[in-house]
């Protein structure tokens, strides 16, 4: 048989590479600047680029798509020319590939501590970028699809399958998730509103979760633990039970994110069978990884790579199985809006992600430099600081998680609430404290990586081009006797794409249809009404400085809750809210009822609160928000956001825009008076008078008689 001779791509591989280690050291020293912030509050949240809400999305961006993200890319590019005996479709497109993602991620790096920003978790990026995203992400799937096209290798195996459902899947719920409507060029409102908008964004935002930060991983691993341990997968017909299995079932699993909130009942359902059943395909996928290092375990006392692997299977299994325990109604009644989530997500992200990205690096960069690692004592090193820094991130956040969600619920004999909010954040200071010891030692360990690998590519030199031979793709193809069933469509990269794309449609086209179309799932309230434009001017600012990350709006069916914040939340309620603001964190008080009740508070004291927090609320690890107080307020804007907001179907008066800004000074007016009678001076036009008035309107409509 004539063999072909070709050259294997590793300088975009190499290129990527670099990016993950780097941008990982960045996000996670993001991170800990984060978790600091929460310990020594008036020192680290900085005026107004570094407090808390502006940047906890960037750090998460960061993580996610930027050290994540380019460890998918370098992995994928590795295996992909392997697996297919093939060098990738077009040097071009890698090109521009790798340069547009690193351009969205420095953009993401501005335009976040700058405060603009969707206010979305995990889709914080505003309209331009969202399209940035799109078109490279269509360049990488036409690089990689064209690639699949042109191999050499009839099958396609295990991880290519991971891929291709990774494209698609997250193609479709990056459009689907980010469809809003431009107001300017760094501002837009989501199309959906309240209970909808919920529903999309969590089916995007837990199907990221798989399909960005599992479902590529999976396929890395199903390529790189076999190699670093020289054995073949444990079993072919579980790697198919696993693949189909979990594509199938994720995409269901969103609303589980909801529960007790105003989604309704039957969603609610939904995603907690879709989520319990997932237990069954993701353990399958553990059990499948481990069960490859069978005969292999005395390499694995001594080869540090596949530590890393081990130890990022078993944080996958752990995450798979607790996110489905999760799930339960009775287990997230306690874990929800608590640090425990915390704990969950960063098992996953620490554990899994982050430990088989190491892993791979220390296992790929010595060959493609062809060179050895330069040191397996410092790999040991950070072995064991990742590990212990997991270990003292999570179990702080677990035992905080069980501690806050107790002190929340708790009654006295007499039947009053035990415990003020404020109590339960003072409380959680000495964990706070040890998370951000965790975030040390695991940030120490990626900078230990980070100088391992720039040493051993120093002591090396780049195969950038790598000689390969394979024999031609055979124009034909024979059915062998006994051949699994699978095989013919593991022959068919079409077929493959287009059953993944209709197993994936399937869970989020019978979740999101019905919640538009059927009225009966978003009840609308009479009493319920539009935003005063002073009032959407104090929203937009409250979703600027990321208020969502600490702050929740839903005020779930408890007696606890209930006491403590007042009537619990309809779906009606959310009608006007583009986007919606629920939150999945209490890092404070939940504001659904701030205007309103026993919760509602004196212009003057929100004024006090905002200016500096912890003189009005002693040990509040709130960060200060004078800046409002010197800044106007941007009303040029106005009467494209009502123009807007009518687009969206919020009932303001078709020749209401022109006026907007007129009544938008008369209220202002009147808040500044108020302060006024109280000795503030402040001019009506300044930021801090709308976001006191947004904040007076919170849970107002439903309590009018």
């Amino acid at each position: 048989m004539q063999l072909e001779s070709f050259q294997y791509d590793n300088k975009t591989v190499r290129n990527f590479a670099l990016a993950t280690i780097i941008w990982g050291v960045v996000g996670m020293t993001v991170g800990l600047w984060v978790a600091l912030e929460l310990v020594f509050p008036t020192v680290l949240n900085i005026q107004p680029y570094f407090n808390f809400g502006r940047i906890r999305p960037l750090h998460t961006n960061a993580v996610i798509f930027a050290f994540v993200g380019n460890g998918i890319f370098m992995g994928v590019y590795y295996s992909l020319q392997r697996l297919l005996k093939t060098r990738m479709y077009s040097d071009t497109l890698s090109k521009i590939h790798f340069w547009g993602w690193q351009l969205i991620i420095v953009a993401a790096a501005i335009t976040l501590p700058l405060g603009i920003s969707a206010a979305k978790e995990y889709a914080e990026l505003e309209w331009p970028i969202d399209i940035a995203i799109t078109i490279i992400w269509v360049v990488f799937g036409w690089n990689m699809f064209a690639t699949i096209i042109k191999r050499r290798e009839r099958h396609l195996y295990v991880a290519i399958w991971f891929y291709i459902a990774t494209f698609v899947t997250v193609a479709v719920l990056h459009l689907v998730n980010s469809f809003e409507l431009p107001v300017t060029l760094f501002k837009s409102y989501s199309w959906y509103a309240g209970v909808q908008d919920a529903l999309v964004q969590w089916w995007y935002g837990h199907n990221a979760v798989a399909f960005f930060l599992t479902t590529p991983y999976l396929g890395l691993m199903y390529y790189f633990m076999p190699k670093a341990a020289n054995r073949p997968v444990f079993s072919y017909k579980l790697s198919i039970i696993h693949f189909w299995a979990l594509i199938f079932l994720y995409i269901w699993a969103g609303p589980h994110h909801l529960l007790y909130s105003a989604l309704p009942n039957w969603a609610q359902s939904i995603g907690i069978v879709f989520s319990f059943m997932l237990i069954f395909p993701s353990w399958g996928g553990m059990i499948n990884g481990l069960l490859t290092l069978r005969g292999a375990w005395d390499k694995v006392r001594e080869d540090v790579i596949l530590k890393f692997m081990v130890v990022a299977v078993t944080a996958y299994g752990m995450s798979t199985f607790e996110g489905p325990m999760l799930s339960l109604k009775s287990i997230n009644a306690v874990a929800h809006f608590t640090d425990w989530i915390i704990a969950h997500v960063h098992i996953g992200g620490l554990g899994w992600n982050g430990m088989l990205t190491f892993g791979i690096l220390y296992w790929l960069i010595p060959r493609i430099y062809k060179t050895d690692l330069y040191s397996k004592k410092l790999a040991n090193i950070h072995f064991w600081l990742a590990t212990l820094g997991i270990l003292f991130y999570a179990i702080p956040m677990y035992w905080a998680g069980f501690q806050q969600a107790e002190m929340w619920k708790q009654f006295t004999p007499s039947g009053q609430l035990k415990y003020q909010f404020l109590e339960t954040v003072t409380y959680m200071a000495p964990f706070y404290a040890m998370r951000a010891l965790g975030g040390v030692l695991y940030l120490s360990g990626a900078i230990i990586a980070m100088v391992n690998i720039f040493k051993t590519i120093g002591k090396g030199t780049l195969v950038a081009n790598e000689d390969a031979e394979a024999p031609a793709l055979e124009k034909t193809y024979t059915k062998h006797t006994g051949e699994h069933w699978h095989r013919w469509i593991e022959r068919k990269p079409t077929p493959m794409l287009i059953l993944s794309l209709v197993v994936i449609l399937i869970g989020g086209m019978v979740e999101i249809i019905p919640t538009f179309l059927v009225k009966s799932n978003v009840p609308t309230i009479a009493s319920v009404k539009p935003y005063t434009p002073l009032e959407l001017q104090g929203r937009d600012i409250y979703v600027r400085e990321g208020c969502y990350t600490c702050h929740s709006q839903m005020i779930r069916p408890f007696r606890s809750e209930t006491e403590r914040y007042g009537e619990y939340s309809k779906a009606g309620e959310f009608v006007y809210d583009h986007p919606f603001q629920w939150g999945s964190k209490r890092t404070g008080p939940d504001l659904a009822r701030e205007g309103s009740g026993n919760l509602k508070k004196s212009n003057t004291w929100h004024y006090n609160h905002l200016e500096e927090p912890s003189a009005i609320s002693t040990g509040s690890v709130m960060p200060s928000y004078a800046f409002l107080i010197e800044h106007d307020l941007d009303t040029a804007t106005t009467p494209l956001k009502i123009n807007a907001m009518r687009t969206l179907g919020v009932p303001y008066d078709a020749d209401f825009a022109p006026k907007a800004n007129a009544a938008l000074m008369a209220q202002a007016k009147e808040i500044a008076a108020s302060l006024k009678k109280d000795g503030i001076e402040v001019p009506p036009n300044k930021e801090i008078i709308s976001v006191i008035a947004y904040l007076q309107r919170l849970g107002t409509d439903i309590n009018k008689k």
